[in-house]
């Protein structure tokens, strides 16, 4: 039978409580160094990790590669209902830690320590490796805050400037495509669910609430219906693209300058050096247009965090581990320069981060936009059934997507809603 997501911390000893860097006291037995297995799918993991074997002969982790996302996900449920074959450590997607949770698969860090550095991570991110709560199923690895991308040189021949808001954004959009009606700003994606779910984060939304042992379901809440009216407003007047991302087609037409904006995060920059290198130096990033003038308020695309399973027998040492991992000066800058990914402590990657991606070279501020974005990423909660809403966003938005009726936008929404509700409530979860 599925459990119910525990969310209070459970009071511990002090001599739990491990330092925050450097060898725990007794990590040092004479029985020889502690092993930890550590399951990611980051790049280049392995060369990070030696950093730390290099410098604690006390406690040795080996990275097993593995696939992302869901596949990831599916092979440590599988090894904690057999009760063994799970690793110490996992990297997990924010998105998929209350399905993690709910199964019984996490530990909570809380009994070691791992509060101490709350201090180090935005707290909408630290709201997501907490479901709200005081336990701590994770820490925070990598985020991937959201910001404006467009091509630089097409603005400056329209007289155009960075979107400031997204009133700006629209009219932005029908300029380009009146001068050019091969010509868009943007595209519609039905087949990205995060993109949208981050979205809707900046202008407010949670999709998932919790309440001691219940689950709150507000998918289609008056900001996610104000962002899907939005856009499906602009796919409707004809002035922004209905295709999906990451096809032959858009990929085609970041490269020749039919797609001359892209609303992504972080990480688009090696998307971009990809897809589209005959533009290099052509583009330029800025923050989310705003919803509000003035305000600084982003939302999350992607990201990942770092936990220690049920099943690990040293989760004293591998919380000492990741502690370090995610908050050390050292091997942040591991994580950004050989990892290639955006660190989540916000002091460390300010420190890690001083050459603008290659793609933007000329951009000397990419990471202080960076920045700023990130650390106005606005609170949002996942639920145990991601899987499910988002594969109804595929859904319902492909057809809204596919009529080009605002209206069918905003319904998509409530069949989101009803659809995720339904699941939660046939696998036995208590929704509000």
């Amino acid at each position: 039978m599925r459990r119910s997501i525990k969310l209070a911390a459970v009071a511990v000893a002090a001599a739990l409580t491990i330092g925050m860097a450097g060898c725990s006291a007794g990590s040092g037995a004479s029985s020889g160094p502690v092993k930890l297995t550590y399951w990611a799918w980051a790049p280049n993991m392995d060369k990070v990790v030696d950093v730390w074997n290099e410098s604690h002969p006390d406690i040795q982790v080996t990275v097993q590669k593995q696939d992302g996302g869901d596949p990831a996900v599916t092979k440590l449920l599988t090894a904690v209902k057999a009760g063994s074959g799970a690793p110490d450590i996992m990297q997990a997607e924010y998105q998929k830690l209350p399905t993690l949770v709910a199964a019984d698969a996490l530990a909570d860090m809380s009994k070691y320590g791992a509060e101490k550095v709350q201090k180090d991570f935005p707290s909408a991110v630290w709201n997501s490796v907490t479901l709200g709560g005081d336990a701590v199923y994770a820490l925070p690895q990598d985020t991937g805050p959201m910001m404006f991308y467009y091509r630089k040189d097409v603005f400056e021949s329209l007289g155009l400037s960075a979107p400031k808001t997204w009133d700006e954004y629209a009219a932005d959009a029908k300029t380009i495509h009146e001068k050019d009606p091969s010509m868009y700003l943007g595209t519609f994606s039905s087949g990205d669910a995060g993109w949208f779910a981050g979205l809707t984060q900046q202008a407010g939304a949670s999709w998932w609430s919790t309440k001691g042992s219940s689950w709150g379901v507000d998918i289609d809440s008056a900001a996610s219906k104000k962002v899907a009216s939005y856009w499906g407003g602009l796919v409707q007047d004809g002035v922004i693209d209905n295709k999906p991302m990451y096809t032959p087609a858009w990929n085609s037409a970041l490269n020749d300058g039919k797609q001359v904006g892209w609303v992504s995060a972080v990480w688009a920059p090696g998307v971009l050096a990809g897809n589209a290198e005959q533009t290099k130096g052509k583009w330029a990033a800025a923050p989310l247009p705003q919803w509000t003038g003035g305000a600084d308020a982003s939302g999350n695309w992607g990201g990942s965090s770092t936990a220690i399973t049920a099943q690990s027998k040293h989760p004293e040492q591998a919380a000492e581990f990741i502690t370090w991992l995610n908050t050390d000066q050292t091997a942040v800058k591991a994580l950004a320069q050989t990892a290639n990914i955006y660190p989540a402590s916000t002091d460390a990657a300010a420190s890690a981060l001083s050459t603008p991606p290659d793609f933007f070279a000329d951009q000397q501020d990419f990471w202080d936009v960076a920045a700023t974005s990130a650390k106005g990423t606005q609170p949002f909660t996942y639920g145990p059934n991601v899987n499910v809403a988002y594969s109804a966003y595929n859904d319902d938005f492909a057809a809204a997507a596919q009529s080009r009726n605002e209206d069918d936008f905003v319904q998509a929404l409530s069949q989101m809603q009803s659809a995720t509700v339904s699941d939660l409530q046939k696998a036995g979860f208590i929704v509000k």
